[in-house]
């Protein structure tokens, strides 16, 4: 059964945002809470605060992304997708765009 209807949409929180970088925490509450399609404008950079999995929707096939703690990953700018908890548990990451 598809329940992607009844999923929330995950907090996202400014923390930091000057002339450089913008930082924000991503925080999902449930199972399938998502930050909804989104493209990055900036190259970025995430930082993960669990052990566990995101979905990555990118329109033809939802992927998941094995993350570990601490373990930062970049991405170029331009990246169009949805990212969904994976996990039976509450999750956040920091996300680090650099803006010039």
């Amino acid at each position: 059964m598809d329940d992607s209807k009844n999923r929330q949409l995950a907090t996202g929180t400014v923390m930091i945002d000057n002339a450089s970088v913008r930082v924000t925490e991503w925080a999902f509450a449930n199972k399938g809470d998502h930050t909804g399609w989104h493209e990055h404008m900036h190259d970025y950079v995430v930082v993960p605060m669990f052990n566990g999995v995101l979905d990555i929707d990118d329109g033809t096939a939802i992927n998941p992304a094995v993350l570990s703690e601490g373990q930062p990953y970049y991405r170029e700018k331009g990246v169009k997708h949805d990212v969904i908890n994976g996990n039976d548990f509450a999750c956040r990451f920091i996300e680090v765009e650099i803006l010039k």
